[in-house]
This record gives C-alpha cells, sequence and structure tokens, in this order.
C-alpha cells in the first residue's frame, strides 16, 4: 500500500526568501527628528517637571539654603564655606591641616585664634611673604592677596568660618574689621614682623 503524496500549499518554484534591507522613509525620519528636538526643548523649559525657578541663579543646594531667611551667623558660615571651597581647600585642605611646604594649618593656628582677627584678616586681604611661626613650625610663606575678588562680606564670613571649624573655637569677624583694614592701603603683601605690631586685645 503507498502512502498518499504530500499536499503541496505554497507554490515551491518561486525564489528562494532572502533577507533584505530597506531605506526608512525620509518622512518618518524627518518626523522622529522633530519630536526628538521638541523634547529637548521641553525638558529644557520644564526643567525635567521641577521648576527652574528653584535653581536659577543658583548652582547648589548650599547657595539655595543661603538666599533663604536664616541666622545671620549661618547665612555667614554658608557663605564662607563657600569662599573656602571654592578658594582656600586647595592649599590649607579641606581638614584645615595644611599642606607640607605650601600652607601652614589652621587648626589650632595662634594666628587664626588671636582675639580681634586683626591679624589674619590683614594676611587674606594683602596677602603674605617671609618667614612666620606657626604652632611651633618655622614656614616660609608666599600668599596671595584676595582683596580684589571678594568683599569684606566675604572675607568676614570665611574668616568666621575658618575661626569656628577645624577644631577652633574663636569669635566672630564682621565686616567692619575687614573694611578698616582694607582702608589702610598696605603696599604690598604683609610679614610677620609687621603683623605682630598690631594688639590682639
Amino acid at each position: 500500500m503507498n502512502a498518499p503524496a504530500p499536499k503541496i500549499t505554497v507554490n515551491q518554484n518561486g525564489p528562494e526568501p532572502v533577507a533584505d534591507r530597506r531605506t526608512i522613509s525620509m518622512w518618518l525620519v524627518i518626523i522622529f527628528a522633530l519630536l526628538f528636538y521638541w523634547g529637548c526643548l521641553f525638558v529644557a523649559d520644564n526643567a525635567g517637571g521641577f521648576s527652574k525657578d528653584v535653581y536659577i541663579p543658583y548652582n547648589s543646594a548650599d547657595e539655595v539654603a543661603a538666599a533663604n531667611p536664616q541666622d545671620p551667623t549661618q547665612k555667614a558660615m554658608a557663605v564662607g564655606r563657600g569662599v573656602f571651597d571654592k578658594t582656600c581647600v586647595l592649599c590649607h585642605q579641606a581638614n584645615g591641616m595644611g599642606k607640607e611646604g605650601t600652607a601652614p594649618p589652621l587648626s589650632g593656628s595662634e594666628w587664626v585664634l588671636a582675639a580681634k582677627g586683626d591679624r589674619i584678616a590683614r594676611i587674606v586681604l594683602n596677602g603674605f611673604t617671609g618667614p612666620v611661626t606657626i604652632k611651633g613650625q618655622e614656614w616660609n610663606l608666599t600668599m596671595v592677596a584676595w582683596r580684589d575678588n571678594y568683599s569684606d562680606e566675604q572675607i568676614a564670613a570665611v574668616l568666621t568660618y575658618i575661626r569656628s571649624h577645624f577644631d577652633n573655637k574663636a569669635g566672630l569677624i564682621t565686616p567692619d574689621v575687614v573694611k578698616a583694614a582694607r582702608a589702610e592701603k598696605h603696599p604690598g603683601p604683609e610679614t610677620a614682623d609687621e603683623l605682630l605690631r598690631i594688639p590682639v586685645q
């Protein structure tokens, strides 16, 4: 008994199927490009769903916090920390311990902790040059002046920040102290001999 012949349902006489690539419609490419462009504009205008007024013109959460109503001392600390992180930290380090051969420690420094803060204000305003003894160690320093970079309020804030951090416990320095030092118009960098003539009480 012979088996029945298989039933052919597809015409197998045509060409073999092959994988092929076809170009995408240029109109489809243009539509997707426009949608992508519109999406970028939407995100830029709406800050990803957050109000851009919260961030502009501020660059960090610390700046936003400093702009909000707060205790004047806390506000000065926030400003001081910003100046320190931007300018002082490179040499004096984040822990205030300084860098050997480059910058002396701020932590426990008798120059930082002096009662009135007049000397340290002049160092930041006018710069410093020459030998100085800090915590029993001799340093030969060259520090640039920052009087043209920061206001009296900013310098007072960073000095207050330094005097109350790094295990330091000294009083705040007011902008009036910095203003008085700036008015002297010192002709060049300060030296230890000049600064030691300023009474600390």
